[in-house]
């Protein structure tokens, strides 16, 4: 008799269990996971023991106590999720996420409906105002036809607006989408995008990290930004006003090194004033079209020679270039102010040094002053 089906299922009934107890969120869970070792542990370890799980506290040791009740609502979830035909992703499962799982604050389960995968090979985020204008809408529909050739998949959260033209336009274009949402599956929100909600489950996913029949809060929709960002390759910013959620999900993104776009707009527009701002802050570059994004992420199209990145080679560099390299070779990339601590290179000098290897494709600059290696 095969007992992996059942050491699975206690698995994700422990993880369920913890994951879904109350004040734990996902640090204090890989915190708990990080000192015990797995979820089942944490509940069976002692109580002195458990009281000195950093970020714990002897609050949330009655979590143990609750250790039956917990079960029974994992089991709850599992039996409702499997008459849905819901999946229950766990952070620990291959089928998770692979580009959220290095993060810190991203979600340790999601629930999943749709025949897609969450593991591909290229993604592009878009995100945008509730209010988007004709301006708005067209461009969006223009970026996703623009992007078909390198077939990436298109994630968004499925609200009014940009979000839903974007997996709109996936859908007609042909290319899979993901709508990240902050509700639970159960409870396609807003109510009018459950038909895009049900087309886009053939070729792609609906996602949540909220258990069916649980409530759904504010607090949801700025929370779910973070796995739009996570999920990304890129993300592109059409419209926003000055505050927002795509603002939000754009500060995520450059948070995690993504690579952030920014669709430049009308000054007089209140809903390019987001925009406009994250490219005058340099937290985005300015997205002019589908080059833009291959150039970043040295995507290629199908049936071109894939796009390499050049070599390195110290020997052609002089002693500061060779500085700079080595510097950006140990950190990967790293602002211009550390760049000329570490190397004691003048700021004046470094800038034009710096240009000088940009233009030779060797360093490329990032939002924030940032600089990174490209070999």
């Amino acid at each position: 008799m095969n007992s992996k089906p059942e050491k699975d299922h206690e698995n994700l009934r422990y993880h369920l269990a913890l994951a879904l107890a109350p004040k734990i969120g996902p640090t204090v869970f890989k915190a708990i996971l990080a000192y015990s070792g797995s979820p089942k542990a944490f509940f069976e370890l002692g109580k002195g023991k458990a009281s000195k799980i950093p970020r714990v506290g002897q609050k949330l040791l009655e979590i143990q106590k609750q250790g039956d009740q917990l079960l029974r609502n994992a089991d709850e979830v599992i039996s409702s999720c499997s008459k849905k035909g819901y999946d229950i992703l766990i952070s620990t499962s291959p089928d998770f996420p692979q580009r959220l799982k290095p993060i810190e604050d991203s979600p340790v389960i999601l629930f999943s409906q749709g025949k897609g995968t969450l593991n591909f090979e290229r993604s592009i985020g878009i995100v945008g105002t509730r209010s988007a204008t004709p301006y708005g809408k067209s461009i969006t529909r223009k970026i996703v036809e623009d992007l078909l050739p390198y077939q990436p998949v298109i994630i968004s959260g499925l609200a009014y607006g940009i979000d839903i033209e974007a997996h709109r336009a996936a859908l007609q274009t042909g290319l899979p989408t993901i709508a990240i949402m902050g509700s639970p599956l159960n409870q396609i929100y807003p109510a009018a995008h459950k038909n895009t909600a049900l087309q886009l489950q053939e070729t792609g996913n609906l996602i949540s990290e909220y258990a069916p029949g649980s409530k759904m809060i504010p607090g949801n929709f700025p929370a779910r930004n973070r796995i739009i960002a996570g999920l990304s390759d890129a993300l592109i910013v059409v419209e926003a006003a000055e505050k927002g959620g795509a603002l939000i999900t754009a500060e995520i993104a450059y948070s995690y090194d993504k690579e952030v776009f920014a669709v430049p707009g009308n000054l007089q527009s209140t809903f390019s004033e987001g925009c406009n701002q994250l490219i005058k802050k340099m937290k985005a570059s300015i997205y002019t079209g589908p080059g833009d994004i291959a150039e970043a992420l040295f995507w290629s199209k199908p049936g071109e020679e894939k796009v390499k990145k050049p070599n390195l080679d110290l020997s052609e560099r002089d002693e500061e270039e060779k500085k700079i390299l080595t510097h950006l070779q140990e950190k990967g990339e790293s602002e211009i102010d550390m760049i000329s601590y570490s190397t004691e290179i003048p700021l004046g000098i470094l800038s034009s040094k710096l240009l000088s290897l940009e233009f030779a494709g060797i360093v490329k600059s990032l939002p924030g002053k940032k600089f990174k290696l490209l070999v």
